[in-house]
């Protein structure tokens, strides 16, 4: 049989070929179409990926049409089907390890993917002024690249998400320029796009410098998302950019209100959705001329601040609002269905000191447009533990059987656990067709102890 360079052999058989060891076929033609239909069946061609100029800004061409990137970050292939009922396109990952299953998926079900190379970052350890571990770095890269570079689901090169530190290390830089030209000489095809968490300090100006082998800047934002692209401006920054994170207020005191003993105050699952929504239009949806897209995150759920805080998704896949939101935002058309509403979670002893014991009263107001039945699921836990120097993971905090005194869709009256420390009580409001609600309120039980300056 020929050689099929670049095709796949497809065998519908109709019997059965023993081919065994090195025995040789006579020189009798047989005729094997009697038995086999042998057909070519073309492979994917890789996509062809560019960032046009145009008289009005910039616009991704893929295989030679505009496509806007309607996108989340995801961790694998999660619930993809949905991410397309909704009305996306393209998802983004951190890191290519282990890729391949997931592009195949995404390709199936006509979904790009911006693929992520993970970058060390110099607080993990990575030294940028080592050559050695610098070059051992790009080839590791140089490796994934050969692999990935011709599958048809790859929408652009991450190289790297959020390891520029202050954005000060000159090395680092370089390495990152190498890292980008080293794709280019690899994927002519596909465009790089490197990701930095904000714009602040010398990042904009590193970049324009030393990274012109950069084609898109990729900013993670999140409390500052709705004047990014006037801070973009006013830093320089003329080329295209992807919203490459984005969502509501993080879990970090520089974003949010903290308690007394630290814990953030999250937003209701009712107020983020409003919140993705005008930082897309503040960002994305009017920014065309310069935003080629956007990835929300994040598609899925993650315990980050709390299990609610990003999630666009239920551990199990339900619906939130915010996922409603993003689709609104990806289809410009109203979701044809609604989530439960949060309209407030109040408590006295909302992110207050309360004794051993002590009585505690929650107040909740929750409703449905369409007055839908809902159901109230209360979750006590530990507050999430402060995370360790070099350490990006958080672990689930335990959960605690709530010694509950009345309870309704309206109202929880509880005491509060014996044992001292930081608690957050968390409710699940959910509707018939299961789309949910979240919303939850820290305490603290005891005295919160003095920070240990303070301690003699």
């Amino acid at each position: 049989m020929p050689h099929l360079a670049g095709s796949l052999v497809k065998i519908a058989a109709c019997g059965i070929l023993l081919l065994a060891g090195t025995q040789r076929f006579s020189s009798t033609y047989t005729d094997f179409s009697r038995w086999f239909d042998l057909t070519t069946v073309d492979a994917p061609k890789p996509s062809i990926v560019r960032v046009a100029r145009t008289e009005h800004g910039y616009q991704l061409m893929r295989n030679g049409e505009p496509y806007f990137i309607r996108g989340a970050g995801a961790v694998g292939a999660v619930h993809l089907d949905l991410l397309t009922r909704l009305g996306g396109n393209s998802i983004r990952t951190w890191a290519a390890d282990g890729l391949g299953p997931v592009l195949d998926e995404a390709h199936q079900k006509g979904i790009t993917v911006m693929i992520g190379l993970w970058v060390a970052h110099g607080r993990h350890g990575f030294d940028y002024s080592n050559p050695k571990m610098v070059a051992a770095q790009l080839e590791e890269f140089r490796a994934k690249v050969r692999k990935y570079k011709d599958h048809p689901a790859l929408l652009i090169w991450g190289v790297g998400n959020e390891a520029e530190g202050t954005g000060e290390d000159k090395d680092f830089w370089r390495a990152l320029n190498d890292i980008a030209a080293m794709i280019q000489q690899e994927d002519p095809n596909h465009p790089t796009c490197t990701v930095v968490a904000e714009i602040g300090g010398p990042k904009i100006s590193m970049i324009k410098r030393l990274c012109p082998a950069i084609d898109i800047l990729g900013v993670n934002s999140y409390k500052g998302l709705q004047t990014l692209p006037e801070r973009l401006l006013k830093a320089g920054w003329n080329k295209p950019y992807i919203m490459t994170e984005y969502g509501p207020p993080g879990p970090w005191s520089w974003e949010v209100p903290t308690t007394k003993w630290g814990a953030p105050i999250e937003m209701t699952s009712t107020q983020k959705a409003q919140y993705y929504e005008k930082g897309y239009n503040a960002a994305v949806a009017t920014q065309s001329a310069r935003c080629l897209g956007s990835y929300a995150f994040i598609w899925g759920d993650k315990q980050e601040g709390t299990a609610t805080w990003f999630g666009l998704l239920m551990p199990d896949g339900r619906m939130l609002a915010s996922t409603l939101s993003v689709g609104k935002m990806w289809t410009g058309k109203e979701p044809a269905e609604q989530a439960p509403e949060i309209i407030s979670l109040q408590s006295k002893s909302f992110a207050r000191e309360v004794n051993p014991g002590q009585v505690i009263r929650v107040a909740l107001k929750a409703r449905h447009v369409e007055n839908e039945t809902l159901t109230v699921k209360w979750d006590l836990r530990d507050e999430t533990a402060p995370r360790r120097p070099g350490d990006d993971s958080e672990q689930p905090p335990a959960a605690h059987v709530i010694d509950v005194i009345r309870s309704n869709h309206e109202s929880l009256v509880f005491r509060a656990p014996e044992k001292k420390g930081a608690y957050r009580l968390f409710v699940y409001v959910v509707d018939a067709a299961g789309f949910v609600a979240t919303a939850n309120m820290p305490f603290h039980v005891g005295k919160v102890p003095p920070p240990a300056s303070m301690k003699k």
